[in-house]
């Protein structure tokens, strides 16, 4: 078999699945039992249409949670704390044990550690001039 490295100018999907295949394999065989499973928990207006909210999945006894976001003109209403209360009240349900994130110095470090997390590592100068925090909370 020849192999070769080929960098696409646009990743497709099907590109991630590929990469992802070979160390699911891998993680069956040689890790601990576990089932990675979706986890959303969405801002709707009164159209039903999706604004904002979190985005994450668990597996492993944890909660990551990938993405939040509170538009800009709903903040102050204490939506970003309910959006990942309930995201821990699902993560528990499910047996998970703690969440995580990262968060960029210029996003919400505060907030997270206002809702109990706490900074367990920093990449300093990510960006330049920035840094990048990992914070996490066991339940």
């Amino acid at each position: 078999m020849s192999i070769r490295l080929t960098v696409p100018d646009a990743p497709s999907p099907e590109d991630r699945a590929a990469v992802l295949a070979p160390l699911a394999a891998y993680n069956r065989r040689h890790g601990p039992p576990t089932e990675i499973l979706p986890l959303a928990v969405l801002l709707t207006d009164a159209a039903g249409a999706t604004v904002g909210g979190l985005w994450g999945k668990t597996g492993y006894d944890w909660l990551f949670v990938e993405l939040l976001a509170v538009p800009e003109s709903l903040r102050g209403q204490d939506l970003g704390a309910a959006l990942l209360a309930e995201a821990e009240r699902i993560a528990r349900e499910r047996g998970c044990v703690g969440a995580w994130l990262d968060t960029y110095a210029f996003q919400a470090r505060g907030f997270y550690e206002k809702q109990g997390y706490t900074a367990f590592g920093t990449l300093e100068g990510h960006p330049v001039g920035g840094a990048r925090h990992f914070m996490s909370k066991r339940f």
